[in-house]
């Protein structure tokens, strides 16, 4: 079924439009939650809470990218659950391990809700993302977005951990002198 059909499901408020999309997309966000969360139950729960967001926010939003809206959905779902596990036991995982990489380049001594709102950084990350040979960026998204471990990562591109660090040790510096040269970050 093509998207713009889910999507009038979800208007229409049928019922069927949860089943359409777990259809299509629930490996696709199952995925993106078990690679936050590295727990079944844990992402199973996350992509039903993500259709049930989905069927609060259609209407009034109509998606342009149904994947993206899912995904986006998914990800901050599975993200606010992994805290609210860190934060009852301090622990580590993948997702403390690349928020501690990027802050490495996104630091200037105060947090980035101080210097500029997430919305404008948010923008300038993705202006700085088209800039990226195709590799490169699709490296960085799946540490910094999908939060795989570089080992996944290494194996997805037939590389080298230690390449993929180094990719990803770049690409941050890069990062860093882009907000610099944007005013986006001192």
């Amino acid at each position: 079924m093509e998207d713009c059909e889910i999507i009038r499901l979800y208007w229409a408020r049928e019922e069927r439009a949860l089943e359409e999309t777990h259809r299509k997309y629930g490996s696709y966000c199952w995925t993106i939650a078990h690679n936050i969360l590295r727990n079944r139950e844990d992402s199973d729960e996350c992509v039903n809470d993500t259709y049930l967001r989905a069927w609060n926010a259609m209407p009034p939003q109509r998606p342009a990218i149904l994947p993206a809206f899912l995904g986006k959905i998914t990800r901050n779902l599975s993200l606010d659950r992994c805290k609210a596990r860190l934060a009852a036991r301090r622990g580590g995982g993948q997702l403390s391990i690349a928020l501690e990489e990027l802050g490495d380049c996104l630091s200037g001594g105060d947090t980035p809700e101080e210097v500029v709102s997430a919305a404008e950084l948010g923008r300038a990350i993705d202006r700085f993302l088209r800039t990226l040979p195709d590799k490169d960026c699709c490296i960085f998204l799946r540490r910094y977005w999908y939060l795989d471990a570089v080992g996944d990562i290494a194996r997805r591109y037939h590389m080298a951990e230690g390449s993929v660090k180094s990719s990803l040790f770049r690409t941050r510096k890069k990062l860093r002198e882009y907000l610099q040269q944007e005013g986006v970050w001192a």
